[in-house]
C-alpha cells in the first residue's frame, strides 16, 4: 500500500496519469477478484465482523473496531481484534503486548485495538484466528481490522467505512485510484456501509458520498462523526503546533480546529511514518520559537513510545489528541441490530 498517496487520485477533473495507469489498475482489479474465486475461505468457530474500507489510505477504520469492541463488551460478549499490523515488523502470529518496541513490532494501530480488548497481529489472517481459538483468551467474537479485500476467511458482518470527503476518489483501481478492486466487486463483499462525516459537518446526511452510496449499495449506509474524546478545554488554553503521519492529516488538522484549538503550524508526514531525530529537533524547534504546544493523533503518539534521544523528548512533550465515533440514535439502533443479528446466529 503506498504510503503518501498521489493527491491527484482525489481530484475533482481527469488527470493524464489515471488514463496511462488505467491498463495496469484493470489487472490489479482482476487480480483481486481472482483472488477470490481461487480460494476456499476458512470458517472460524467465532463470528467474525470485518472492519474495512475500499480504498487505501485511512479512513476511519480502527475508531469504528473500537466502537464496535465497546458494544459488544456491553453485551457481555468477549471481542478479540485480529490485525494485519501494517507498519510493523511482526508477521505473526503473535499477540500485542507493550513493550518498549511494540510500535516498531506489532504497527500503530494494534495498539490502541490492544488497549480495548486482547489483539492478534497476524498477516496470515487464517493462522490468525487459529490462533485465536486455540490461545486460551475466553474468546466470544473476532473483529478483523482491516481485511475485507482478504479471501481466506469467512466474515459473518461485513462493515467498510468511507470517508465522507473524499468517498472512492476518482472511482479508480490502484494505482489510477485509490480503490482496491472495482467498487461494484467490493459492495458485493459487504453488509453495510458507514460515512463518516467530518467533525463540523453541518450538512445534511443525504447529500453528497452519503446520497450517492444509497443510490448504489442497497444495504444499510449509517452515518458517523469523528468526535474528540474526553474535554477539549485543554486546546484553548495556547496556540497548537499539530503534526500527523496519517492517510488524511487534513482531516485531523480540521478536527482541532473545529474543536476550539488554535493551530498556528499543521506539519504533515507520509502515513505511518516513523519518526527522526531530525523530525523531532524540528517539531520541537517551532514549538519553542512559537510559544505552542504540541499536538498529533494518537496513532502517531504511540509510534513514538520507546524512542530513545530528542525523539522521546518529543513524545514528553506532545499531548495525544483521541477521537471517538458517534452515530445518531437512528444509525446506533441499525447498527447494534446488525451485531446482534451476527451474535444471534452464533449461539444458534
Amino acid at each position: 500500500m503506498l504510503r503518501d498517496e498521489p493527491q491527484w487520485w482525489y481530484g475533482e477533473t481527469h488527470d493524464l496519469r489515471q488514463r496511462l495507469l488505467a491498463p495496469i489498475a484493470h489487472l490489479y482489479g482482476w487480480i483481486v477478484e481472482a483472488r477470490f474465486r481461487r480460494h476456499n475461505p476458512y470458517r472460524s468457530r467465532f463470528p467474525v465482523i470485518c472492519v474495512g474500507n475500499f480504498t487505501a489510505g485511512g479512513a476511519g477504520k480502527t475508531p469504528l473496531a473500537l466502537f464496535i469492541a465497546q458494544l459488544l463488551q456491553e453485551r457481555g460478549a468477549s471481542p478479540v481484534f485480529l490485525s494485519r499490523g501494517y507498519g510493523g515488523t511482526s508477521a505473526g502470529p503473535a499477540w500485542v503486548e507493550d513493550t518498549p518496541i511494540a510500535a516498531q513490532q506489532f504497527g500503530d494501530e494494534p495498539l490502541l485495538l490492544a488497549r480495548v480488548a486482547p489483539t492478534l497481529v497476524a498477516r496470515n489472517r487464517k493462522a490468525g484466528l487459529q490462533m485465536i481459538e486455540d490461545g486460551g483468551w475466553h474468546a466470544s467474537v473476532v473483529i478483523m481490522d482491516d481485511g475485507l479485500q482478504n479471501p481466506t476467511v469467512i466474515k459473518d458482518l461485513s462493515i467498510a467505512v468511507v470517508d465522507g470527503r473524499r468517498g472512492v476518489g476518482n472511482g479508480e483501481v490502484i494505482p489510477a485510484g485509490p480503490l482496491r478492486a472495482p467498487l461494484e466487486f467490493q459492495l458485493g463483499l459487504i453488509d453495510a456501509i458507514v460515512v463518516r462525516t467530518p467533525g463540523d459537518a453541518t450538512g445534511s446526511q443525504d447529500q453528497g458520498v452519503h446520497q450517492l452510496l444509497r443510490r448504489t449499495f442497497p444495504g444499510p449506509v449509517l452515518a458517523a462523526s469523528a468526535v474528540p474524546s474526553g474535554d477539549t478545554e485543554w486546546l484553548t488554553e495556547m496556540p497548537i503546533v499539530a503534526y500527523a503521519g496519517i492517510a488524511n492529516p487534513d482531516r485531523f488538522f480540521g478536527l482541532l480546529e473545529a474543536s476550539g484549538a488554535r493551530v498556528v503550524q499543521r506539519v504533515a508526514f507520509p502515513d505511518h511514518h516513523a519518526y527522526t531525530r531530525a523530525d523531532a529537533v524540528r517539531l520541537l524547534e517551532r514549538a519553542q520559537t512559537t510559544g505552542a504546544r504540541l499536538v498529533t493523533t494518537e496513532k502517531d503518539w504511540v509510534r513514538l513510545k520507546g524512542s530513545a534521544d530528542v525523539r522521546k523528548d518529543l513524545l514528553e512533550q506532545t499531548e495525544p489528541f483521541a477521537i471517538e465515533m458517534e452515530f445518531k440514535r437512528r444509525d446506533l439502533d441499525r447498527l447494534k441490530t446488525l451485531i446482534g443479528g451476527v451474535m444471534h446466529s452464533a449461539r444458534a
